[in-house]
């Protein structure tokens, strides 16, 4: 039977990479990119430096193209559903076509494949359709929002405080529901107006790019709006997650 491993390769520092992750990568026959483009070819460069490091050779890299994805659909969840399923399509291909029974295949994933990320959910679409049989395996990774807490030598969690993952767009339509809130890929600063907050903000978290900033809302909000506009024009794109964390817990949970 195939076999794919779904292995979290960190959020970009080369060091991120767990043991486990490393013997992962050791045991891959082939290697499944999904190209994102020149914009963003420094997120696949990552990822073959990773693999030339730690492969074993003699391995083959299979890549497709990602398709593109209408981010300014008024049915953002049906848009997604839809990037998601063709995206699928063209990984079932490379699945189908590129690895033999009994071989391994693997994709890097960015952070961790159980956080904010769709390769779990596109394998299961694909086993579902029954058109390829595979077995897989998960290999977490360390995630942006591990990342951002030690860069900014946070604790996620405090005392009776729950934490709540969350989207920008989601931020945007029902504000804060906790305390702490974590929220990742903000494309419009949804934080803004946010004064019973503090912030604790990164950009391209774990590499060289990395750019943090923190401290109230109130204080550094516009502050993160032109460094991450000045950053996303620097280099055609940007990743970055927050954490809000209310200055004052509320009543009932002081």
């Amino acid at each position: 039977m195939k076999r794919l491993l779904l292995i979290g390769i960190g959020a970009g520092d080369p060091d991120h990479l767990t043991l486990q992750a490393v013997k992962a990568i050791a045991a891959a026959d082939v290697f499944f990119i999904v190209d994102k483009g020149e914009v963003k070819q420094d997120l696949i460069q990552l990822r073959l430096d990773m693999i030339a490091e730690h492969g074993r050779a003699p391995y083959r890299i299979a890549e497709a193209r990602d398709p593109e994805r209408d981010r300014d659909a008024a049915a953002y969840t049906a848009a997604v559903d839809d990037w998601r399923s063709r995206r699928g399509h063209a990984i079932e291909a490379l699945v189908r076509d590129e690895l033999a029974d009994g071989e391994t295949g693997a994709f890097l994933v960015w952070g961790d494949p159980g956080v904010y990320d769709s390769t779990l959910a596109i394998v299961e679409e694909i086993l579902q359709r029954g058109n390829v049989t595979f077995d897989y395996q998960v290999v977490p990774g360390i995630s942006s929002v591990a990342a951002l807490t030690a860069a900014h030598r946070l604790s996620l969690t405090q005392v009776g405080r729950p934490v709540h993952l969350t989207t920008g767009r989601r931020l945007a339509e029902s504000g804060p529901t906790a305390d702490d809130v974590v929220v990742m890929l903000d494309a419009h600063c949804s934080f803004a107006g946010l004064t019973e907050y503090a912030i604790h903000w990164g950009a391209y978290v774990g590499t060289a790019d990395e750019i943090l900033v923190s401290g109230p809302v109130a204080e550094v909000g516009e502050r993160i709006k032109q460094v991450r506009a000045e950053a996303r024009a620097r280099k055609g794109w940007i990743m970055d997650t927050y954490l809000l964390r209310r200055l004052s817990p509320r009543p009932e949970q002081a």
